[in-house]
């Protein structure tokens, strides 16, 4: 009985002692899962490739900001329009999708600082004689892809233009191709790294001036987010700053483009 006694103390105090080393370490950190919402649809920033699979510069972007935030991310396919709704019903945890920082999203999202900027302009067919005033657009048709600045700012500005709008870029640039429209308004980098470059493309050029009014284009390029997750928010700025110092940036804007797409402080 004695012996019984002992054994049982002895394993007693083993389980404790094990018990209490284990506690001694701390329990390693589950790793963030973080839902990106990306398009898909707007080349050379998002589209698929041949292998069905998303690429571009918000891709690499998102996939770098993920790896320096020590987060796991999957990257969420959804059309542009619905970005914003899907952020705030939590199906997404951040957009980064080359949506333009303006007063009017501000107002219903949060943003991380720009991840870079460049301009709008007018783009139709060569030759075509096109200006880029009220009165030279009367009557023409522009296409614009929905709920983008390039929208807000063609609605507010060609009133006497018929604006057609599209859930995709790659949708605006094919009826552009097949005649069903003048002209349409859309990022420079867009048009002249991505439209331009197909063989769709070759019979098009820019007209009219560089747009980047802030009341309609905003600061540039940023992450959004929703109003409640300004940690995060500050989590992404630091890594696109970062990013920036480190090199990872200049490598993945090299990938795509011959001059800093930043564009700038």
């Amino acid at each position: 009985m004695k012996k019984t006694a002992s054994l049982l103390l002895i394993t007693l105090a083993l389980f404790v002692s094990t018990a209490t080393l284990i506690a001694s370490f701390p329990a390693t950190a589950q790793t963030r899962k973080l839902r990106i919402g990306v398009e898909g649809a707007y080349p050379p920033f998002s589209e698929l490739g041949t292998d069905g699979k998303i690429k571009g510069f918000d891709i690499d972007i998102a996939n770098a900001l993920c790896e320096q935030i020590k987060a796991q991310c999957t990257l969420v396919q959804q059309e542009f329009d619905g970005m914003i709704p899907s952020l705030q019903a939590k199906k997404l945890d951040a957009i980064i999708a080359s949506m333009s920082i303006t007063d009017e999203r501000k107002q219903v999202i949060e943003f991380s600082d720009k991840y870079y900027h460049t301009p709008a302009r007018f783009v139709g067919k060569k030759n075509a004689a096109l200006a880029a005033t009220t009165a030279g657009m009367k009557g023409k048709r522009i296409g614009v892809q929905r709920t983008t600045i390039h929208d807000r700012f063609v609605t507010d500005t060609f009133k006497e233009s018929e604006i057609v709008r599209y859930a995709k870029q790659d949708d605006v640039f094919l009826d552009l191709t097949s005649g069903r429209l003048d002209a349409v308004l859309v990022d420079q980098v867009a048009a002249s790294q991505g439209f331009f470059l197909l063989p769709a493309g070759k019979d098009f050029s820019f007209f009219g001036p560089v747009y980047m009014e802030p009341k309609y284009f905003g600061y540039g390029a940023g992450i959004g987010l929703r109003k409640t997750d300004t940690a995060l928010r500050d989590e992404f700025n630091a890594a696109i700053k970062a990013i920036r110092a480190n090199g990872v940036y200049k490598k993945i804007n090299d990938k795509y483009f011959q001059f800093d797409v930043y564009g700038g402080k």
